[in-house]
């Protein structure tokens, strides 16, 4: 018998034990999860030479491999000299998921991606906001199962900001807990 993918597992599965545990009257008042958004920080490579033409094109190839959706690059707003920041300048990539890729992702990470981080003990409770907002962040994106580290030419981390709807944070730890996400007790 296959394992279940993550969105039939949270239909089938998540919504009526999250029913019974928080005593709700009906399916759409479950905790559920938005969307995923993948951010990556530029920052510092932008100063290097050739980056417009190598470095940024590797980045951006290496995150559409991983989330499998172009990543929309984000500009700054407005020039500040201390940091040797133009206005327009590219100093990041996000990609937002939804729907059936949101849920490939979340698979893809909880499966595959946690268990190839170093010394990875849990997310701890502190990642979660009041609303219910978990972030995570990886040091490398070499963790991810599509990148070969000998291929890549470029080093980068990521964040991952996954946006839960529910009414609380217990809530939301209730919902991760039950899809597979590693949190520390």
């Amino acid at each position: 018998m296959r394992e279940l993918l993550l969105k039939e597992k949270y239909y089938k599965e998540i919504v009526p034990k999250l029913k019974e545990e928080l005593k709700l009257k009906n399916n759409l008042m479950a905790p559920k999860i938005n969307k995923v958004v993948v951010n990556i920080g530029i920052g510092r490579m932008s100063q290097q030479a050739n980056f417009q033409d190598r470095i940024l094109p590797e980045i951006i190839k290496d995150l559409t491999i991983v989330t499998g959706q172009k990543p929309k690059p984000t500009t700054a707003k407005k020039s500040i000299s201390g940091f040797k920041l133009r206005q327009g300048q590219i100093i990041g990539l996000k990609v937002t998921l939804r729907r059936s890729r949101m849920y490939d992702f979340m698979d893809k990470i909880i499966k595959t991606v946690f268990p190839r981080v170093r010394d990875f003990k849990g997310i701890d409770l502190k990642n979660i906001d009041k609303n219910g907002n978990l972030s995570i962040g990886l040091k490398e994106h070499v963790v991810f199962p599509e990148i070969s580290p000998e291929t890549s030419k470029v080093d980068f981390g990521l964040e991952i900001t996954v946006v839960a709807k529910a009414r609380n944070k217990d809530e939301a730890i209730k919902l991760y807990r039950l899809i597979g996400i590693p949190l520390k007790k």
